[in-house]
């Protein structure tokens, strides 16, 4: 069956593009014996480990790729395969893709690591439900790294083959003009716009016309599949996600009211604050705490969104629905800033709509004033849609595109 497996590895490789690379390949270090790679569905995760096979020739020599959603693994142990790859072929590194497929993945993974003390092992999965929580028993060992949908500068560098760099937010805030060369370049804000409606999955550069229905299904593997399977849910009870995800990506901007919420869905407040929950730690969801202290900023988000703008642009697409421009925006700039750790606050009542690093920013269109800011006395900024170039207290929104 090896065999069967290496043949499968050569055609990949074979069929791999590998001139157009993900930001994370360039940052992961293969050192460490234990590594594993955490993404939603559909984000390039199987790319990115044959693209460091194919493109290291000593690392492929003596690395073995395979997928444990394979039907071999269905009636055959994890260990054994592993086994018999490092002792009898001298296979030193495996890339395990799918990993949470594999029933009792962690339990299995932990007796290899522990098993066999010269074997690194690198591995991917879907469900960051169950990665995160997995990973809690290799915590001592693992090392994880996330990998999210495109940024705006690597959509912009796949599609135009152009070669943008990273800004931090730090430059954003203290140096907007930095992005003046970026600015004059044509049809920004047209690519900015399609971006918004297709650019977060790589998958849309392989099949662009059927972008949405693919998307759709990668949210109904989401909900049928791991959702279901992870928690038993009954299938009469999984339409109810969809209902969810439809509502977020419909409404304007504002606090989730659950007692409302489950009074239109005919279900209980506190069934609908659970499923609220499995939506974010599926990652079909996210949700920005208000400025609270202590327990009550645990509880549950003030403000709730969809992962990101793509998704919201194909579940409207699929019932037919306008897109809220205001959650877009929102939306984006809320995803560009989650996708780099760092922590938004909703600022409800403070004078603006998000508060990160105690900085405050207010989201608009390019009529939006300051007016919501006078009162605010830490640093603060209007970011608008729909322009090109940034003033002092002024940042374009496609700026923040750039952070990964």
């Amino acid at each position: 069956m090896i065999d069967v497996f290496r043949d499968i590895q050569t055609l990949l490789l074979d069929d791999l593009d590998i001139t157009t690379k993900r930001f994370l390949y360039h940052e992961i270090d293969l050192t460490p014996r234990l590594i594993g790679i955490v993404g939603p569905r559909g984000v390039g995760k199987t790319t990115l480990f044959l693209q460091l096979l194919k493109e290291n020739t000593s690392l492929r020599n003596e690395s073995f790729y395979f997928s444990a959603d394979h039907f071999y693994f269905s009636n055959n142990s994890l260990f054994d395969f592993i086994r018999d790859l490092h002792l009898l072929e001298g296979v030193s590194r495996v890339f395990i893709d799918e990993i949470h497929k594999y029933p009792d993945w962690n339990q299995e993974l932990k007796n290899i690591y522990d098993s066999f003390p010269r074997l690194h092992i690198v591995f991917s999965g879907s469900s960051t439900l169950d990665l995160i929580q997995g990973s809690y028993d290799l915590s001592r060992r693992a090392v994880l790294f996330r990998l999210p949908g495109l940024s705006f500068r690597e959509y912009l560098n796949l599609r135009l083959d152009t070669h943008f760099d990273k800004i931090s937010l730090n430059t954003i805030v203290t140096n907007p003009q930095s992005f003046r060369g970026i600015a004059s370049m044509q049809g920004l804000l047209g690519h900015f716009r399609t971006y918004l409606a297709t650019g977060y999955y790589p998958f849309y550069f392989s099949d662009s016309i059927h972008f949405y229905q693919r998307l759709q299904r990668v949210i109904d593997k989401i909900i049928y599949e791991d959702i279901a399977n992870h928690y038993r849910l009954k299938t009469a009870n999984l339409h109810y996600f969809k209902k969810l995800l439809y509502y977020l990506a419909t409404i304007p901007p504002g606090e989730i009211n659950t007692h409302s919420l489950a009074k239109n869905l005919g279900i209980d407040d506190k069934t609908v604050q659970h499923y609220i929950q499995i939506l974010l730690d599926t990652g079909l969801a996210r949700g920005v705490p208000g400025q609270k202290h202590g327990s009550a900023l645990l509880r549950k988000p003030t403000k709730l969104y969809l992962d990101n703008p793509s998704m919201q642009h194909a579940l409207c697409h699929e019932i037919g629905a306008e897109e809220n421009t205001g959650t877009l925006r929102e939306l984006f700039f809320l995803t560009s800033l989650m996708n780099v750790a760092e922590k938004p606050l909703y600022d409800a009542g403070q004078g603006g709509d998000f508060r990160v690093r105690d900085i405050v920013f207010e989201i608009g269109g390019k009529n939006k004033r300051k007016n919501q800011l006078k009162d605010v006395k830490e640093q603060s900024f209007i970011v608008k849609d729909d322009i090109l170039t940034a003033s002092a207290s002024t940042i374009p929104l496609y700026c923040f595109g750039f952070l990964y």
